[in-house]
Order: structure tokens, then sequence, then C-alpha cells
């Protein structure tokens, strides 16, 4: 009998197994190849990777620097921003606390976004502290710290983290709305394609619109739907690419996303694993397409430079 589950599906199931360690005993390896056969109904080959999935997967196990988990690190990674752009392509960073109790919200402003500084989707938005349910915050966050990211997807760099709770300024962009993220795929230091998030919170759903290098659209879907939008490129986006490029020198492949708030550059995150290595193409031939990009055997020259 064939078992394929979809992602949201997976993650519930995952979360559910960490909280009660029923898998985190088990060697990555070993996990990886029941995730990936359990969502893609599919063998997971670790010899001979030739898909962009399977690829993020060997990613995993066997490309492991110290310096990944310092750049996945929210707070750590701001450090690494400023060294090498300068603190202008930061979101004002509003407070860092170990404990949730440790936060005096009477010295927050009326809006902030709240996030954990070691794993992925932690978010929280508030728009008006009168209406900002403190007690479902903090069930939240503490659920969080809790967590050790690393062993829900084996994604090496989370798991030394050290577990803390930032905040910083809430952005809105010039049409006073939720900020759109650019997200740049870079292989082997070359930026191949990015994509646009947008209408997170809107009646029809997250949006993903890709685009290749010269800002045209690609006709594919990487799990979530695309838009019938032809999005305008951003203005600093041959900036965008630049950074981009300049930071991924050494590393296989990274993705890294900025926003771009009233003509004006901010850096979002580092990501080393997209989806985890378990979002469907569509159509499916796309998986391969983006494997052919990734040369496991390269790493590229090492070395970041500091831009401007």
């Amino acid at each position: 009998m064939r078992i394929k589950i979809k992602m949201k599906s997976m993650k519930q199931i995952m979360n559910d197994f960490h909280i009660k360690g029923w898998l985190n005993w088990l060697p990555d390896d070993t996990l990886l190849k029941f995730i990936y056969r359990i969502r893609f109904d599919k063998n997971l080959n670790l010899k001979n990777p030739r898909t962009f999935n399977e690829k993020i997967q060997w990613l995993k196990l066997y490309d492991r620097k110290a310096q990944y988990t310092r750049m996945v690190d929210k707070y750590a990674v701001r450090k690494l921003i400023k060294k090498n752009l300068g603190d202008e392509y930061l979101i004002p960073l509003l407070g860092v606390w170990n404990t949730f109790e440790e936060i005096n919200f009477d010295e927050l402003p009326n809006q902030f976004v709240m996030k954990c500084t070691h794993d992925s989707g932690s978010v929280i938005i508030c728009k008006d502290k009168e209406k900002f349910d403190i007690n479902e915050a903090k069930e939240k966050m503490k659920k969080a710290l809790n967590r050790n990211y690393y062993y829900l997807w084996r994604e090496w760099p989370y798991k030394n983290i050290k577990p803390r709770i930032i905040a910083e300024k809430y952005m809105l962009d010039e049409s006073n709305s939720e900020l759109k993220d650019y997200k740049f795929m870079v292989f082997n230091g070359e930026v191949k394609c990015s994509f646009v998030c947008h209408n997170r919170y809107g009646k029809e759903g997250l949006y993903v619109d890709f685009y290749d290098k010269d800002w045209n659209r690609m006709s594919f879907e990487r799990h979530y739907h695309s838009s019938n939008i032809i999005l305008p490129k951003p203005k600093n986006y041959d900036l965008m690419v630049k950074i981009s490029e300049d930071f991924s020198k050494g590393i296989r492949f990274i993705r890294i996303d900025f926003y771009e708030i009233n003509g004006k550059l901010y850096f979002g995150e580092f990501t080393f694993y997209p989806g985890s290595g378990l979002e469907e193409f569509s159509p499916e031939w796309y998986d391969k397409k983006f494997g052919s990009w990734l040369n496991l055997k390269e790493e590229g020259h090492k070395g970041v430079k500091r831009i401007g």
C-alpha cells in the first residue's frame, strides 16, 4: 500500500513525535530516509542524489560547518550583517531575552514582531498591544524554547543554537500592508532564481512566485500556489543579487531573504534547507532542474567581502 503524506500533515506528525521523543534517537540518515519515503512515496538516494530535494537531504548530513549555526541564529546573525553590510540593513532590534518572564511589555512599543532565535515558525506579530494576548504568546514561546528544531528534520545548524526570544520593530511598506519576502536561491555562489512570498494573510492564502535571474516569471509551483500577478522587480534587485552572491562564497547552497521597505533594503534571514527539502515541484521535472544547478562536489571560493 502506498502512503504519501501532505507537508502540512507531516509537520504536525513530526512535531508530535518530537514532543514525545519517539524518533529523536534515530540516526540522522535513517530518519531522513523514513521522512522522505512517507513524504514522496520514493526512496531517498543519498549515494547519487539527482533532484534538488534529494540534494538538500545530502547537505543536511554531509555539509556541516560551524559558521552555519551562527548564520541561522536570528540574534547572532545580526553581528555578521552589521560587520559586512552595516546596521542600516537590519530591522531595528527592540530586545533579546532568555525567557518569556524577562520581557517587560511596558517597555515595548504598541507594535512589534516577536520570534525565537533557534527555530522556524515561532513568529508573533503584535499590531496593537492593548489587544495582545500575553498568555497565548507565553504558551507559544515556552513551547518553542523547549523544542530543539534540529530533531524535527535533522537540520544540523539549529542543533546548538542557544534558545532566546527577540523582538523587532514592526515594519510596513509604502502600501501600508504586509511585507513581501524576496528570497534568493544561490547555487555554488551564483543566484539562479528568486521567489517572492506575498498575500500571506490574505483570504486566498500565501502566494509564491518564482523569477529567473533576469526577472522573468518561471512557470512552475513549489508546494504553494503562484499568483496571476507579474510583480515589479524590486528597486534594489541588483544589490540583492550582489549581496547574495558575496555571502554565498564557499557555500554549496543557501537561500538569502530580503525585504524592501519604502525603497530601502533590509536583510531577512539565511536558510540552508528551503522547505527542509520536502516540498514538491509542479511540474515535477523542476525538481531535477534545480538539482542540476547544485554541484555537491564544489564549494567555491571562501570568504565574505564587505559590501560598500
